[in-house]
């Protein structure tokens, strides 16, 4: 039988994860510029003459999302291991999203409402939904507060400079 309680635990932890490894490729860019910035398609453009996933999408940024979910997962009480997961779940949604950008002619950066936020939110909330002792309506929540943080944090960093571009 499906779980359709609520976790406020489980969602107050997965969010705070997500917006670590959402803002850990972020500040790693301003803290370290292009040094590092590998991308992870290393260029390859696929027949339709563009790119895998883009040149914002780098190995510096994967191993920083990780890295800092791990650290933030410690300090939530959960096993470094958990956080290293998800952080990567994270950024795997991410580059889902950019191939799918890609795929749809969309520019590298550019914005696509939902499809920037609910596969880099729903793929690590379902595939760690035990863990976090989550029930369906807990991961539905999740994305939809994801959604919405992003929506009114990314204008609000882009005016203190830490993003580049207002979404």
């Amino acid at each position: 039988m499906a779980n359709f309680s609520i976790s406020s635990t489980g969602i107050v932890q997965a969010l705070i994860l997500l917006l670590v490894a959402n803002g850990a490729p972020v500040l790693a860019n301003n803290f370290l510029g292009r040094h590092y910035a590998w991308p992870v398609d290393s260029g390859f453009k696929l027949t339709d003459g563009r790119s895998l996933f883009g040149d914002t999408k780098t190995w510096r940024g994967l191993v920083a999302a990780a890295g800092m979910t791990g650290a933030a997962a410690i300090l939530l009480g959960t096993e470094p291991w958990i956080g290293i997961l998800f952080g990567g779940l994270a950024m795997t949604g991410d580059l889902l999203s950019s191939f799918i950008k890609r795929r749809l002619g969309k520019e590298e950066s550019t914005r696509a409402r939902g499809l920037d936020t609910v596969p880099e939110s729903l793929l690590p909330v379902w595939v760690l939904k035990e863990q976090f002792e989550l029930s369906y309506v807990d991961i539905v929540l999740i994305v939809v507060l994801f959604f919405m943080v992003e929506e009114g944090l990314s204008p609000l960093l882009y005016k203190w400079h830490i993003r580049k571009r207002p979404y």
